[in-house]
């Protein structure tokens, strides 16, 4: 691995984030602004390539920007306590447990509907009429009752 800083284009090939996305992680303060040519170009150092792949793994895992930003920071911080990151991660678990839950309910719901759906010429459709919240099944619904969650 170099030592020499690299462009933004560099940086992006060699820690898989895209060079728009290490932009908004500049902006929003979570890499620190990268050092400038005379000609305004960016470069990154050993250390930046090192926190840009931290933060591609830690999205790679689904963690939120807030979350990898208190990653980062527990990360640079020598004496921090393990307890911290252990807790930030087993809170992204329980997160990610309660999302899977949702699409398996959403997954058991939808393919109720479709079960319950003719597959024909015929334009009833209970698939149409849940999402629609048509709360009068059709001839061809009878087993009405299963809802998606609505946000």
């Amino acid at each position: 691995m170099t030592t020499a800083p690299v462009t933004i284009g560099e940086a992006a090939r060699v820690t898989g984030v895209s060079a728009k996305m290490i932009r908004y992680y500049e902006e929003t303060g979570l890499v620190a602004p990268a050092a400038r040519t005379p000609g305004g170009y960016r470069l990154y150092g050993p250390s930046d390539l090192h926190a840009l792949r931290f933060i591609r793994r830690s999205r790679d895992l689904g963690f939120s920007v807030e979350d990898i930003r208190t990653l980062l920071a527990l990360w640079r911080d020598r004496g921090r306590a393990s307890a911290e990151v252990k807790a930030v991660a087993l809170e992204h678990v329980a997160d990610l447990r309660r999302r899977i839950a949702a699409l398996e309910g959403m997954t058991r719901t939808l393919s109720r509907l479709a079960e319950t759906c003719g597959g024909n010429a015929h334009p009833d459709c209970p698939i149409l009429d849940d999402l629609a919240g048509d709360d009068q099944p059709t001839a061809a619904s009878p087993n009405r009752g299963f809802r998606l969650a609505r946000h």
